[in-house]
């Protein structure tokens, strides 16, 4: 049996009805799993950025996947354990968009170095910005790089998100890139998915998830693939 716990709680892109369907589609999909799918309460961040909580999170020591999509939560100081103890051990994540900017606590607080460093240290790349509501991506695939992820997934497909600035922090494998369309700013072309390790757990990470990103097909594909690396249910590397 393996067990996936999905974390979904930000005040922008209605991650939690978007991860609530994903959380169906993987339960329906893929036999053998177990989902735990959690929403932050309350949801909301900007611009009060509220204490929030996903109530009891010591499913964690008993989790084979960690999906994170959330935006500047501020969680007790026990909730924050459990993810570092996850964390600790290697345990595989994903992350979604807004994930590279997941907790908001204020300077001095035992979790601060969390707003950049689980970004950073974690997913590949810490928060820097954007290309403006008004873009949106292209999205394509390398004709040279191959990976289960990317299986079934588009050489070419177009999504709703504006396209991040990135910065890979760490080793990273690039599996797509994006350019943007109509930006805002000078445009620069980036990475929107890869693969990296974690105290030698697997992760996966997107900076896709726009609320209409999730009717795209090959987004969809790509991530339940990329959960489903994470889970070592895939074939290869």
């Amino acid at each position: 049996m393996t067990r996936i716990v999905i974390l979904a709680g930000e005040g922008e892109y209605e991650s939690d009805r978007t991860m609530a369907g994903v959380a169906d589609e993987l339960r329906r999909q893929l036999p053998g799993v177990v989902v735990d799918y959690r929403t932050a309460n309350p949801l909301g961040d900007m611009p009060a950025f509220p204490a929030s909580s996903f109530g009891d999170l010591t499913l964690l020591r008993e989790a084979d996947v960690l999906v994170v999509y959330t935006r500047f939560r501020i969680l007790p100081h026990e909730e924050m354990e459990e993810l570092e103890r996850y964390l600790e051990r290697g345990g595989p994540v994903v992350g979604l968009r807004t994930s590279t900017h997941a907790f908001h606590y204020e300077a001095g607080s035992d979790w601060a170095d969390w707003n950049d460093g689980f970004g950073r240290d974690v997913l590949g790349t810490p928060w820097i910005s954007h290309h403006g509501h008004a873009s949106h991506t292209i999205v394509t695939r390398p004709a040279d790089v191959q990976h289960p992820i990317l299986d079934g997934v588009d050489q070419h497909f177009e999504v709703r998100s504006w396209l991040y600035h990135t910065e890979l922090s760490k080793p990273c494998s690039v599996l797509l890139r994006g350019e943007p369309v109509d930006p805002e700013c000078p445009p620069i072309p980036g990475a929107v998915a890869w693969t990296t390790e974690h105290n030698g757990g697997r992760v996966f990470y997107t900076s896709l998830g726009h609320p209409e990103d999730f009717d795209v097909p090959p987004f969809r594909r790509l991530l339940r693939n990329g959960i489903s690396w994470c889970a070592d249910r895939t074939r290869g590397a």
